[in-house]
């Protein structure tokens, strides 16, 4: 039976907005009251407090996710003349914080299951040059972070998570962030923690590394006005600090429903793989926080479009995989050279997923999908 035309977005703030408003207006009016609008009380509580959510030595908040990584990076020592290993299949930030980093990106392709980065395609990439490993958590769920830090300590690299999509994730019951050198969180509005605008932090477990991107993140002065490197201006705004504050306080509940919904999404796709349709995998060392809830499908340009028609807004999360970006040519690789990350970009879709998504609206899009199917 064909449903009932309705409007359901991929995400919505305003839901959320509407539950937490009085109680972020109190912190913002406080901040404001407070005077200290750079590197504030905020900025530092929600440092320590997102550290100790990670079991991290120590966070150090900056002005977003793709800064996160780069500094991150120039911590690690990642330079000029350095290579690092990382996805095909991801945001360009990824690749984009290696090149600003002076380093080549050297892609090793995924896994069909996850889409994570597979460690067993990391091995053959090592060169002398390999300084280090930038694994990606997709969509929350967690890469098979034991063989790539096996790998890693066998060969002396670092190893810098980008974890943009995976906070509060978990690695065999261990908290994102307590296992790489350092870990790093976009808190852009769309993420499972989200800001008022863009807002990222690295933690780190080595406090050395900590400091360096702290020295680094207000143009390498240490002390103020003396400069000893080249660092940027990427502080952390007190504002949204104090916004994200409240927020985390509602995280683990929206990380609950998340999964609640990515369960129901999974009663009711579940049985379609016969249909050229696979819902997200989760592996038994990993719980997922479903930053997106994406399946595969082989008819997914026509299903979107399908979707779209009934009022459901499906986004396709990548379209084109990195190695194939024009602004990497120099690079030297071709199509056909990482096939599963090609292929996930021609069948991956993120349905609809925010905390607030009604149950009704969940079964509405699963309808939709069996509609689609012929089903």
């Amino acid at each position: 039976m064909e449903p009932t035309k309705k409007n359901i977005p991929s995400f919505s703030l305003t839901r959320q907005i509407e539950t937490i408003k009085y109680q972020i207006e109190t912190a913002i009016s406080a901040a404001i009251d407070r005077g200290m609008f750079i590197l504030g009380e905020n900025v530092t509580l929600l440092e320590a407090e997102v550290a100790a959510d990670c079991g991290a030595v120590e966070g150090i908040g900056v002005a977003n996710g793709s800064d996160a990584l780069f500094l991150a990076l120039q911590a690690c020592g990642v330079g000029p003349g350095d290579e690092v290993i990382t996805t095909p299949f991801t945001f360009f930030a990824t690749a984009g914080s290696i090149r600003r980093a002076g380093a080549r990106p050297v892609f090793a392709d995924i896994e069909p299951d996850t889409w994570n980065i597979d460690p067993e395609r990391i091995e053959d990439r090592i060169t002398e040059r390999t300084r280090a490993i930038m694994p990606v958590h997709l969509y929350g769920c967690p890469a098979n972070m034991d063989r790539i830090m096996t790998l890693a300590r066998k060969n002396d690299l670092f190893v810098v998570e980008d974890a943009a999509q995976a906070i509060g994730a978990l690695y065999r019951g261990k908290p994102i962030g307590s296992i790489g050198d350092a870990t790093c969180f976009s808190f852009f509005p769309t993420k499972n923690l989200g800001a008022f605008g863009d807002a990222g932090m690295v933690v780190v477990r080595d406090k050395q590394i900590g400091e360096r991107v702290r020295i680094l993140r207000v143009h390498g002065a240490q002390p103020k006005y003396y400069h000893q490197h080249l660092g940027i201006n990427s502080r952390l705004d007190e504002l949204q600090a104090a916004i994200l504050r409240v927020k985390r306080g509602h995280l683990e509940g929206w990380t609950e429903r998340r999964r609640e919904i990515a369960s129901l999404y999974n009663q009711l796709l579940g049985d379609l793989n016969e249909y050229g349709l696979k819902v997200p995998v989760e592996p038994d060392y990993a719980t997922h926080v479903y930053h997106q809830y994406t399946i595969g499908v082989e008819k997914r340009d026509e299903l979107q479009g399908y979707l779209k028609e009934k009022g459901v807004h499906g986004t396709v999360y990548y379209p084109l995989p990195l190695h194939l970006q024009k602004v990497f040519a120099d690079l030297g690789y071709k199509e056909g050279d990482f096939p599963v990350s090609e292929q996930a970009c021609k069948e991956v879709l993120s349905l609809p997923m925010f905390p607030e998504l009604t149950d009704g609206e969940v079964r509405y899009v699963g309808e939709a999908i069996r509609d689609f199917l012929g089903l």
